[in-house]
């Protein structure tokens, strides 16, 4: 049986789906889930990772386990040592972040995985293209993207080709071990996304370049201040390791990532 925790978010979801698809037997883990979320036929818990108690209903049965924890999740007092635990002899598929190669980003999950579970591999996402959700009120009501470091390309990677990776390492064998680096097929900056997006939209939407004060005031109503100073380097002083792009997900996949403009096209109702 294959666990997917944070199966509602924009990973989770297109895993739980290629997975049944599959035919695979698959549980899907969220703190708000339920089986309207869900394909036919996979089984729904309601968990919290923070809470250890939530934790033995979690991975039990589990032979191969996909690993998402949030910020909340450390927020909350949660225990990355407990979770380890409890997947047990669980295969792991972990979703960390690339800033942990950057040095920007604790390593200790990583860490934790890679000393106790028996079969592991490690993903590090740059940028996910689903950040563009931020912009669709602005865009729905004004046409308008507002952002800072409006030419500093990163090469942001579409959900979905996360899950695509996630789904073949959970699936084949070969993987153990490894840590895939996963970008988009070309960097990308905030005024090209803009212009995507209006191709998507068939017509142009105007771009406001923000000042790093006016990003950084907008992004402490929803982040903790280490976060935004750490979400600001990356996007406007970005190593050149993260402006490059990994061959990963071509290696894995067999064909490169979807570039932002075709995520722009697949989720162009959400800005109209």
């Amino acid at each position: 049986m294959i666990v997917v925790t944070g199966a509602t978010g924009n990973v989770g979801r297109r895993l739980v789906e290629t997975l049944a698809a599959a035919g695979e037997d698959v549980t899907a883990v969220s703190r708000r889930i339920s089986p309207a979320d869900v394909p036919d036929g996979v089984r729904t818990v309601r968990a919290d990772l923070a809470v250890p108690g939530d934790l033995k209903q979690v991975f039990d049965g589990a032979d191969r386990v996909f690993l998402l924890t949030s910020g909340e999740f450390m927020a909350a007092g949660g225990d990355v040592a407990d979770v380890v635990a409890a997947a047990g002899e669980a295969r792991v598929v972990l979703l960390s972040s690339q800033g942990v190669g950057s040095g920007r980003h604790a390593p200790a999950f990583e860490e934790a995985v890679k000393t106790s579970s028996p079969e592991w591999t490690v993903l590090r996402p740059g940028g996910f293209a689903s950040n563009a959700f931020q912009w669709a009120p602005a865009i729905r009501a004004d046409r308008v993207v507002a952002a800072p470091f409006g030419d500093v390309a990163l090469p942001v990677i579409d959900p979905a080709d996360i899950a695509d990776v996630a789904a073949v390492a959970l699936r084949e064998s070969g993987h153990h071990g490894r840590t895939y680096v996963l970008t988009g097929p070309e960097p990308v900056s905030p005024r090209q996304q803009a212009a995507a997006l209006g191709d998507a939209l068939g017509e142009p939407l105007r771009f406001a370049e923000l000042t790093e004060d006016e990003a950084r005031a907008a992004m402490s109503a929803f982040m903790p201040p280490v976060v935004v100073e750490a979400t600001l380097a990356i996007l406007g002083r970005p190593t050149e390791d993260e402006q490059r792009v990994s061959p990963d997900v071509e290696r894995v996949l067999g064909r490169p990532g979807r570039t932002f403009a075709e995520w722009a096209a697949r989720h162009a109702a959400a800005f109209k």
